[in-house]
Formats: structure tokens, C-alpha cells, sequence
């Protein structure tokens, strides 16, 4: 079985087999672009970069196993969440891509959030449609459909023109029983707009929402051909429905039931936590989403996470560089995040922010990233890397503090994505953040393409009437290697006094904004 995954920063493949083992891996690095104030992917780099991606798997399944590649049990596609990717009826692109990053969508995601009494986050596909009207764009008369990536993607290789109703649920809101967008909504979002008598109404443009463990569509004689450009790979594999990160580190976590949560950590990060009951109040920090299945998820998902340690990371390198050592990046990360282990708890007066984009939860239509310290504070590396990796998970740490005062219960946290790949870091200092323990597994750094290929294992061979949560307990976790981190309780208080200066440094980056605005 084959998972694919578009995400930030690298598209990446994983072969697994029918014990769920990962016996190959490709990947392709990419990255956005921001064009005329959005952040945006090229498509023709998307088709690219699955192309290179497949190539790489093909190549390690040669060295690994001495064979190739003829046919697929079945596949999934899965990328990032939400955006915008408008199509017309001859399934012409009408516009950019607009990503997940992009915070331009904001009058819309609160007018709509008063008018559904549902909170309508920025980067959901519903907001950037409905900004498209309010701003007279000429093409959105011509739209005949809207996707996600991944659904784009799906599309090319089987033609169906679906996405998973984890995916879907960040295109528009999903009914209380999962089965599909919500009625009432869907017809206040109509008469929103039905004096501009458009040919469309929302859920004409919408992709069709299907469950896990159903069918969405085979592999097309056209579809293989893109996927394997040499005309090896033969049609006819059954396709999963496509899922969105999210859904993908759900199901690479075992956190598809009640009470449990994974938190993704990369480029951005995300927490998502399946619930007993809905929550009691609108909170524009919270998403509601709901896991492959249909089943109601809070989600609280932040736009900066670890690019701007990156690129401190990548300034320690060249200086390491200048005394002639050359560290691999994974070298590199792994002693930089072992330093941040080093540090003091509350990282000695040392403050940062890593808002190299907008972040709606704290209120930031776009970022600044900033460094501060106190006269007094000691300033070093062990110091400035712990201050950095607090700051990836602090966003975060202030939604799931929400969820707290809502009495959400969580019986397990699992940490996944490139934040956990260095051993015990990344998920004792989220511990630490979120004051609650956190397990992570040896599939942390590669979770979201394993994720979807064990998405396409539950298609292809669940028994019937198994539900998702007994197949991936059951036949995929039974005998994991999790490691359990718990918060201590010097770095839990650490972490507090390090939030209200990092608290602080809000305040600072707006006047800086306001400023600059002002010029």
C-alpha cells in the first residue's frame, strides 16, 4: 500500500507492507512562494514533486529488495488542509493556489463565523470562496469546482472528484453526524450572496465528502502514467479517499477515539483532540473538524512552528562551517535540540517569536519574527534553542488552554512531525508546555504518508463493520514502541514564567506592525 503526502516543506512517499511496516521512502523537497501578498504552490511543482517523490521510492525499493514496481494493493493521497484551488467546468486553474498560510480571509471568516454561530477559521476553503465574492473577483462566476491539494491531486490519478470528510471538514462545516457539509449552512452561505445571482450555489462547487474505509475512485491508465512517467505502474489500484494532514496524523497516531489527541508539529502546527461531546461555546481558536470517520474533533492549528528555528539552525551551520566543520542537518538539529535540553527552565530572561507568516489565534494578519532578552538574562545557546523551541509550541500552548476551561478530557497525547525527530526534545518540552503527558512513536518524523497508507490498508482489508479505531488498535498498534514523556515540574513552571514574557512579546510585535503600517 502506497501513502502520499504533500506537505510545507516535502512531498514524500511511503510503501507499506501487510504487517504495516514501512519497507520503502521517497521524497521531494519544495517550498511556497509568496506572490502579490499570497502565500501560493505552484501545481505544475505539485505534479512535479509527486513525480520525483515516486521515482525516489522506486529507486529504494530497487536497492532494498532487488525488484520493481509493477502494481499497487492501493494507494492514498493525502497534503496540506484547506486553502483555496478554484477550477471551471474544463477544469482550467481560475486562480493562485491559496495555501493555509495565507491570513487575508479575515472579514470573511467572521462574518461567516457570526452567521453559522460556527467558527469559520481564515484558512478555510468556505472564507477564501466567500472573499473571492465579496471582492468582485471576475472568476468566480467561472467556478465549477473548489479542491484541496490533495483532492487535486486525487483527481489526476482516478478522476473522482471527492476528498475524505476529514478534508472536507475543512472546506466547509460537516453536519453533527459526519455524513456530509451541513444543510443549514450551506443555505445561510447561499442566500448570503443571492442577490449577486450567481450560476452556483456552495455545495454545487464543493468535492463530495466520503468516509474511510470506502472506495474513492482506481488508479487510471492516465493516473499511473503521471505517477510513473516510465509506464511501469499498472492501473487499477483501488484509491482511498484523500485526506488532509490532519486526518493522516490522526490515523499515524492511533488518535481516532474519544479522549484521545496527536499534536503535528513542522512548519505549523496543529493539535487535534477527538471529543466526548461538543464543545459548550464558539471559540475563534478552536476548529471543529472531525477525524476520517466523521466523528467530532477540536483542532486548534497555528500557522508558525519551527521555520524560524530552521533558520537560526541553518545561521549556527554556516558558523559552524567557518571553522571548517560540515554537520549534516540532521546532525546539526540533533545537537542544537540536545542544547535546548540544556537550558534553564525558564531559558534565563532569553524571549522569541517565530511568526514568519499571520497567526489568527493570537489575532496577527502577518509576522515579524523577534528576539528580546532581559539586562540580566543569560544569553546562550542552550539558553536561545530552548527559547526557540518554546516558541514553536507556544501559540499552541495558549488554545489548549481553551480547551482545559471547556473540560476536555484527554486520555493520551502523541507527538508527531519533524519538531519529535530528535529523541525526547521535542515531546518533553510540549509536555512541559501543555502540563500533560506526551508519547511519541518511531514513525514521529514520518507520520502523515504512513498515516495515508494505513488509511488505504483499512480500505483494502478491514473486516466488515470494523471501525477505523478497532483496525488501527487492533492490527497496527497492538505492539508499538511508544515512549511516554512526562511534564516535570521544574519545566512545567519554567514554561509558564517563559509564556507571560512570551505574552509580552505579542504586545511588542503588534506596536512593531502598527508602526510600520503607520510609515
Amino acid at each position: 500500500m502506497l501513502g502520499l503526502e504533500l506537505g510545507s516543506t516535502r512531498i514524500k512517499a511511503v510503501l507499506i507492507d501487510e504487517a504495516h511496516r514501512q519497507i520503502a521512502g521517497g521524497s521531494f523537497e519544495w517550498e511556497n512562494d509568496f506572490r502579490d501578498g499570497v502565500w501560493t504552490y505552484s501545481l505544475e511543482d505539485a505534479v512535479r514533486g509527486v513525480q520525483e517523490c515516486y521515482a525516489a521510492l522506486k529507486r529504494d525499493v530497487r536497492e532494498r529488495c532487488g525488484a520493481e514496481i509493477r502494481r499497487l494493493a492501493a494507494l492514498g493521497v493525502s497534503a496540506m488542509m484547506h486553502g483555496y484551488l478554484p477550477f471551471d467546468r474544463n477544469g482550467r486553474q481560475l486562480c493562485e493556489f491559496r495555501t493555509w498560510r495565507n491570513t487575508i480571509t479575515g472579514r470573511s471568516a467572521k462574518e461567516l463565523t457570526e452567521l453559522f454561530g460556527f467558527n469559520i477559521p481564515q484558512r478555510w476553503s468556505v472564507a477564501h470562496i466567500d472573499r473571492a465574492i465579496i471582492e468582485g473577483e471576475p472568476h468566480v462566476r467561472d467556478i465549477a469546482h473548489v479542491k484541496t491539494l490533495a483532492g487535486y491531486i486525487h483527481t489526476l490519478l482516478g478522476g473522482e472528484n471527492v476528498v475524505g470528510v476529514g478534508e472536507a471538514s475543512g472546506m466547509f462545516p460537516i453536519a453533527a453526524d459526519g455524513s456530509g457539509y451541513d444543510a443549514r449552512m450551506a443555505r445561510l452561505f447561499d442566500e448570503r450572496h443571492a442577490h449577486l445571482g450567481l450560476p452556483w450555489k456552495i455545495l454545487d462547487i464543493l468535492p463530495k465528502p466520503v468516509h474511510a474505509g470506502e472506495c474513492a475512485g482506481r488508479l487510471s491508465a492516465e493516473g499511473a502514467k503521471l505517477l510513473d512517467p516510465t509506464g511501469a505502474l499498472e492501473p487499477g489500484a483501488p484509491l482511498a479517499p484523500p485526506e488532509g494532514d490532519a486526518g493522516t496524523g490522526m490515523a499515524a497516531t492511533c488518535a481516532v477515539a474519544e479522549r484521545t489527541g496527536n499534536v503535528s508539529a513542522g512548519t505549523s502546527i496543529f493539535s487535534m483532540v477527538v471529543l466526548e461531546r461538543p464543545l459548550a461555546n464558539v471559540h475563534e481558536e478552536i476548529d471543529m473538524v472531525t477525524t476520517p470517520t466523521g466523528a467530532p474533533v477540536a483542532m486548534v492549528h497555528c500557522n508558525n512552528c519551527t521555520s524560524d528555528l530552521d533558520a537560526w539552525a541553518g545561521l549556527f551551520g554556516e558558523a559552524a562551517r567557518l571553522f571548517g566543520a560540515e554537520p549534516s542537518r540532521g546532525e546539526l538539529f540533533d545537537a542544537l535540540y540536545a542544547a535546548a535540553l540544556e537550558g534553564e527552565p525558564d531559558c534565563g530572561g532569553v524571549l522569541t517569536l517565530g511568526y514568519l507568516s499571520g497567526e489568527p489565534v493570537t489575532g496577527f494578519a502577518e509576522g515579524r519574527p523577534l528576539a528580546a532578552r532581559s539586562p540580566d538574562s543569560h544569553l546562550t545557546l542552550a539558553n536561545f534553542m530552548r527559547a526557540q523551541a518554546y516558541s514553536a509550541v507556544a501559540t499552541l500552548a495558549t488554545g489548549m488552554r481553551i480547551l482545559d476551561g471547556e473540560g476536555v478530557k484527554i486520555d493520551r497525547i502523541t507527538g508527531h512531525g519533524g519538531f519529535f525527530k530528535a529523541e525526547g526534545v521535542g515531546a518533553q518540552i510540549l509536555a512541559d508546555a501543555l502540563r500533560a503527558p506526551v508519547t511519541t512513536m518511531s514513525t514521529a518524523g514520518e507520520g502523515g504518508p504512513w498515516g495515508m497508507a494505513l488509511l488505504a490498508a483499512y480500505m483494502l482489508r478491514r473486516e466488515q463493520n470494523e471501525t477505523l479505531e478497532s483496525y488501527l488498535a487492533r492490527k497496527v498498534f497492538a505492539a508499538s514502541d511508544a515512549k511516554r514523556y512526562e511534564p516535570t515540574e521544574a519545566g512545567a513552571a519554567g514554561y509558564a514564567k517563559w509564556l507571560e514574557g512570551f505574552k509580552t512579546l505579542l504586545a511588542a510585535e503588534k506596536t512593531l506592525i502598527e508602526s510600520e503600517a503607520e510609515k
